[in-house]
């Protein structure tokens, strides 16, 4: 029986399914055919394949091979499976270790010369692998430092199909070629900047660090110049650094998104999409292969829209799900994918579209019709999901010129896991362990519900329609947030009063 047998994954969103590929040499008209529902991507192999099993001095059998990927009915995209069907075409023939070929999953395209290409999403793959009990891996050598993320599994990074033919025992040709190098790194800054930087918004980098403690998305408003994208930027330096799950997965998503991945990094992302960026931009997608958009690459970090005015209603609506579910899942024809996206959101906004309405010494030259429409853009139910909204005012002479010392990033960022810390310890017999993953239920008839007597200014509100159930719930998660901060056992009439301000800015 001419029957070889080895493994590929195939990738929908993050999720990957491990898939036989089964090569078949038979005596009839010579032929390369793959069957189990490849793309158009993945049916060009077969012309890859040909030529660089050629190329490498391995040419294949001069007879029908049917290439079949199983489970049939599991869709299978793009050219990463390109070395699973050279190498178990090959081993149809004889001189491979079937044995080893078939606890072995490839990954990777074929150039015509042999080499192998790095593809995108090789971590989530190889983590897709491991958790199907498979402890060896064949990657582009591009791949390589990608691929060792994983535990616990043995990677082979090769820089040509010679290179993996030999690694099962096939002796073939030595072709001495360079491997294909890596595509560009992103560039990322080696810190986040400094909270000292911002002078004269005390207020603000009280809401900032309030937000980092408890995991709260934040609206902010005020003119130009106010120092709005100063405080988004800094927020990720004064979050907690990622564990190893969270790293692994913000990893796993820029894997996918087509980014080089070398290391996990333990800072939290932050993603900046401009204002122009679209629907699929933003929550992902495409027509044939659905990639992640910026709010799953903005997962266990920061999503800032600057500018949150001049996006477009429905692409600002699309947040509304994300932000209460905590995931995106995106569907096709034929494909249905879901990717992760537990971000905090930080909008920032002007007051109108010139900048200048109700700014002291400003003069709007904006009509009453336009600062409705411009700020319509956040409809009802979106800010409803924000926790705190916050107001900037332009810096005054007088506060710029302070030479009091300002909160610096390393104590924000002690005060923060301080405050953290004491909600994971109250938290630690149910599965959240932030504030802002409370589900208000909890809150609200829960072992650690404030007793009704300190919460009777959000009933108040609630009764009198000013606020909704929502955001109720909201207001009660930040009082949370501000008793530790604050080092209490519970929230008290103040921190309702705070958390209320912070959320309608108007007091108890």
């Amino acid at each position: 029986m001419n029957v070889a047998r080895t493994w590929g994954v195939a990738l929908t969103g993050l999720e990957g399914s491990i898939v036989e590929i089964e090569a078949d040499l038979s005596n009839q008209l010579p032929e390369l055919r793959l069957i189990g529902l490849p793309d158009k991507a993945l049916g060009e192999a077969q012309l890859r394949v040909r030529n660089a099993t050629a190329n490498s001095g391995m040419p294949l059998p001069n007879r029908r091979l049917t290439v079949n990927l199983s489970p049939a009915s599991l869709p299978k995209q793009g050219s990463g499976f390109d070395v699973a069907i050279a190498i178990a075409s090959l081993a149809t023939a004889g001189g491979f270790d079937l044995a080893s070929l078939a606890r072995t999953v490839h990954l990777g395209e074929l150039g015509l010369d042999g080499r192998l290409r790095p593809v995108p999403g090789v971590l989530p793959a190889v983590l897709a692998a491991a958790r199907a009990g498979m402890t060896r891996v064949v990657v582009p050598h591009a791949n390589g430092d990608e691929a060792r993320l994983v535990d616990g599994i043995t990677v082979l990074a090769a820089a040509t199909l010679g290179d993996v033919a030999r690694w099962h025992g096939c002796d073939a040709p030595h072709i001495d070629l360079p491997p294909v190098p890596s595509g560009v790194m992103t560039a990322r800054p080696a810190s986040p900047p400094e909270l000292a930087d911002v002078i004269g918004q005390r207020e603000a980098v009280d809401a900032l660090i309030a937000a980092a403690a408890g995991g709260h998305h934040v609206l902010m408003s005020g003119p130009p110049g106010a120092g709005k994208t100063m405080l988004a930027q800094r927020l990720p330096g004064i979050l907690p650094p990622l564990d190893e799950a969270a790293a692994l997965e913000v990893a796993a998503v820029r894997s996918l998104a087509g980014e080089v991945v070398v290391a996990l990094d333990r800072t939290p992302p932050l993603e900046a999409p401009h204002h122009s960026a679209s629907m699929v931009a933003l929550v992902g997608g495409g027509s044939k292969i659905v990639r992640p958009g910026a709010i799953a690459r903005a997962t266990g970090g920061v999503l800032f829209l600057d500018e949150a005015g001049e996006f477009a209603g429905n692409v600002l609506d699309a947040l509304r799900q994300p932000l209460e579910t905590g995931s995106i899942t995106i569907h096709r024809a034929g494909v249905q994918a879901t990717f992760p996206a537990r971000f905090q959101l930080v909008a920032a906004t002007n007051p109108c579209p010139c900048g200048n309405h109700g700014v002291r010494g400003g003069e709007c030259t904006c009509p009453p019709q336009a600062i409705r429409r411009y700020l319509g853009r956040l409809s009802g139910p979106l800010r409803d999901r924000i926790d705190i909204e916050l107001h900037v005012e332009r810096v005054g002479a007088v506060a710029a010129a302070a030479t009091t010392a300002s909160v610096t990033t390393a104590q924000a960022r002690r005060r923060v896991r301080d405050a953290r810390e004491r909600a994971e310890h109250r938290l630690r017999e149910t599965p959240w362990s932030v504030n802002a993953h409370v589900p208000g239920t909890w809150l609200r008839q829960g072992p650690c519900a404030v007793p009704p007597a300190v919460r009777r200014p959000l009933d108040t509100a609630l009764q009198r329609g000013a606020l909704t159930l929502r955001g109720y719930d909201r207001i009660l998660r930040v009082a949370w947030t501000l008793a530790d901060l604050g080092g209490r056992a519970a929230p008290d009439g103040q921190d309702i009063g705070r958390a209320l301000y912070m959320k309608k800015g108007t007091a108890a």
